[in-house]
């Protein structure tokens, strides 16, 4: 067995809440988002197959022209750090190069696209009637009504189009959004500061310039709190949600966190 700070460069204990998402960190807390953030199951279908890696090889020596530039397949994943990399052809795997620090079973973070499966869940729940998108939000969480969300509809939120006094800094510890990722757990606290539940950050949002339905904006607190109103749209807990509509009809070979 490989000790941990020969594999990775550092002993597990230099990683924290302050750190986390920064390299040379994100190398191993990326798989392991469960031992730093507070994260539940959500749980996959039982007893299925595995599909074998097949290509990654021929696939990561093929030269592609990115902006007039060449270069392999397997130097821009390394350029980019890519950590994990899946090719889908015809619903099957056809290729999944790795790189040398990520375990094919590991489970590696996702980032915002899980906003995009946040949607997809408020997607079925809008079509077994469960949802109305055209609903205000306070008709699922009436406490957004002192917030820039009043007077917003589902839609607004689904669209990110609400119009919110919130800009995503993420470089600045003392900006609202400093607020929201100590809100939901992603920072560590900071001394003095009165702690907050990432539904009290959300539902004290302002009004920002301009009615909602205007403009685009992405704001990461709509997808947050379109993960509270599918909740109490259907009743049940988001995990158990994403699993009932997506992960298990997906066929998915492993369990997620959330």
């Amino acid at each position: 067995m490989i000790a941990f700070k020969d594999r990775f460069g550092f002993e597990r204990g230099a990683v924290s809440l302050a750190n986390w998402r920064e390299r040379p960190f994100s190398l191993w807390s990326f798989q392991n988002v469960g031992e730093i953030v507070p994260s539940a199951a959500i749980r996959c279908a039982d007893s299925l197959e595995g599909q074998a890696d097949i290509g990654s090889r021929d696939l990561i020596s093929q030269t592609v022209s990115l902006n007039g530039r060449s270069e392999t397949v397997g130097a821009f994943l390394e350029r980019t750090h890519t950590d994990a990399f899946l090719v889908v052809k015809g619903g099957k795997i056809i290729a999944e190069p790795n790189a040398p620090h990520m375990d094919t079973d590991a489970r590696h973070i996702t980032f915002s696209v899980s906003k995009s499966l946040t949607a997809i869940v408020a997607g079925a729940l809008e079509g077994s009637g469960l949802l109305d998108p055209d609903a205000p939000v306070t008709r699922y969480v009436p406490e957004a009504g002192g917030s820039a969300y009043a007077d917003a509809k589902v839609r607004h939120v689904l669209d990110m189009t609400v119009s919110l006094n919130f800009e995503e800094t993420y470089l600045d510890p003392a900006s609202a959004f400093g607020r929201y990722r100590r809100a939901t757990l992603w920072n560590p606290s900071q001394a003095g500061a009165s702690a907050e539940t990432m539904r009290e950050f959300i539902t004290g949002i302002g009004k920002g310039e301009g009615a909602h339905g205007e403009v685009f904006r992405y704001r990461s607190p709509n997808s947050d709190l379109l993960g509270i109103i599918v909740e109490r749209a259907s009743g049940a807990r988001y995990a158990d949600l994403m699993s009932e509509t997506l992960w298990m009809p997906l066929q998915a070979r492993r369990d997620a966190f959330v």
